[in-house]
C-alpha cells in the first residue's frame, strides 16, 4: 500500500480562509499530525486517526508524520497561515533530508495557505504595497545577533518589516528589544502596526508610531508590521486608519 504526506496550511483561523485545496487534501486523509491547537481546529471525521503535539516537537512531529506515510497512510501535516512561512513544510524537508535516499520516493505535496502577515496587511489597507522582508524573532534555533544583525540590514534597506513570533513565556522582552534597536536606526514616527488574532472572534488592530511602540502588547498570536521611509497613515473618520506602502519610492530617499 502506497502512502503519501501533505503539509497543509490552515490560514489565519477562520475557516473561510482555508482554500479549496487544503481542504479536500484534509478530507481525505487518514491521519492528521501537528501542532494541537491546529489538529483542534479541524472538525472530526470518521476513521480519521489524529495525532497533536506540543509546539517545539516539530523534526519529532515530523518524523512520525513520515513513518506513518511510509506505513501506507496518507498524512495531513497541518501548519496555521502557511506551511512555508517559519512553519512544517522546513521541518518536514529537513526530516526527509535526513533519512534513507530510497524513502524521498514517498509522494510529498505543500498545499499552501493564506500566511498571517497576508491577512494582517488585508486587514490593513496596503502596508506592502512595496519592498518587505519576513522576520521570526524567536531565537530558538537562531542566535540573537543573527537577529540583530538581520534587523539592522532591514533597516539600512528601508524595507517594511513584518515580524512573526514577537513575544512567548519564554522570550518576553525580544520584541521590546527589537523596537529598541530600530529605533536607533530608524525614524520615530515610523508607522507600526499590531494585527492579533486576526480573523478569530479576538481579533485586534492597534496602529502607532515606532517611539510608542514599545510599550504596546503582544503574544504570539500578534503580527507586527514595521513601516518603511514611505509607509504613511490615512486617516478615515471612525475605526482603525489604514496603513499605506506605496508603490513608487521617492529618488534619493
Amino acid at each position: 500500500m502506497s502512502g503519501s504526506l501533505s503539509v497543509v496550511g490552515l490560514g489565519p483561523g477562520p475557516a473561510y480562509w482555508l482554500t479549496p485545496e487544503a481542504d479536500a487534501v484534509l478530507k481525505g486523509a487518514t491521519d492528521l499530525v501537528g501542532y494541537a491547537p491546529y489538529v483542534d481546529r479541524l472538525p472530526q471525521r470518521p476513521g480519521q486517526a489524529r495525532h497533536a503535539s506540543d509546539n517545539r516537537v516539530e523534526l519529532d512531529r515530523a518524523h512520525a508524520a513520515l513513518d506513518l506515510a511510509q506505513a501506507g497512510r496518507h498524512v495531513a501535516v497541518v501548519s496555521g497561515g502557511d506551511p512555508g512561512v517559519f512553519a512544517m513544510a522546513a521541518a518536514v524537508f529537513e526530516a526527509v533530508e535526513a533519512r534513507p535516499v530510497h524513502e524521498r520516493d514517498l509522494p510529498i505535496q505543500v498545499v499552501p495557505g493564506i500566511s498571517a502577515m497576508l491577512a494582517a496587511a488585508a486587514r490593513l489597507g496596503a502596508p506592502l504595497g512595496h519592498d518587505f522582508c519576513a522576520l521570526s524573532l524567536s531565537d530558538n534555533l537562531k542566535p540573537w545577533t543573527a537577529i540583530e544583525r538581520r534587523l539592522r540590514a532591514a533597516a539600512d534597506g528601508d524595507f517594511v518589516m513584518a515580524f512573526y513570533n514577537p513575544v512567548s513565556k519564554a522570550r518576553p522582552d525580544r520584541l521590546r528589544e527589537a523596537l529598541a534597536l530600530l529605533g536607533t536606526l530608524k525614524a520615530s514616527d515610523t508607522v507600526v502596526a499590531f494585527a492579533r488574532a486576526i480573523g478569530r472572534p479576538t481579533e485586534s488592530l492597534s496602529v502607532t508610531t515606532l517611539a510608542a511602540a514599545v510599550d504596546q502588547p503582544a503574544d504570539m498570536s500578534t503580527l507586527v508590521i514595521v513601516g518603511s521611509s514611505e509607509t504613511r497613515i490615512v486617516a478615515r473618520p471612525a475605526g482603525t486608519p489604514w496603513v499605506l506602502t506605496p508603490r513608487s519610492y521617492r529618488a534619493g530617499a
